[in-house]
């Protein structure tokens, strides 16, 4: 089975419009849900949660399947360990989804909707994954 582009596209809209409900795609939302020593909004926190509960129950039915709805062969990480490399990833994308309110996802949308600011986020989110590939290729290494 092969997925559709109508149905990646059916998706892709579905995860806008629930980024767009929950106000994930709006920064001064998320820089509020950030700001905990100051008017903090925790209504972030209830869609981090449910989006945490939706995911794990998607791993438990993942982890018994060994083809995706696809028909390709389900592989699922299998790293555990913590090293400098996801320490330092993780900080910068903490440090850029403070500064600017966005992540990845929140910002397409945003982007999609006209917002300013998002275009000037996925440009340096482009070019960080840029420069990563860059250093990646100087490593010597495809794992990323």
């Amino acid at each position: 089975m092969r997925l559709s582009p109508l149905t990646a596209l059916i998706a892709g809209l579905v995860f806008g419009f629930g980024l767009l409900v929950s106000g994930m795609a709006n920064p001064a939302k998320v820089l509020a849900f950030l700001d905990l020593a100051g008017a903090w909004d925790p209504s972030l926190a209830l869609v981090m949660a449910g989006a945490i509960a939706v995911g794990l129950v998607g791993f438990r039915v993942a982890a018994g399947r060994e083809r995706t709805l696809t028909g390709a062969a389900l592989t699922l990480p299998t790293r555990r360990d913590v090293d400098r490399r996801l320490v330092v990833g993780g900080l910068g994308f903490g440090i850029g989804w403070g500064l600017a309110g966005f992540c990845p996802g929140p910002a397409l949308v945003a982007l999609g909707a006209g917002q300013g600011g998002a275009l000037v986020f996925t440009v340096a989110m482009l070019a960080g994954m840029g420069v990563f590939e860059l250093l990646e290729s100087r490593r010597g290494t495809t794992d990323a």
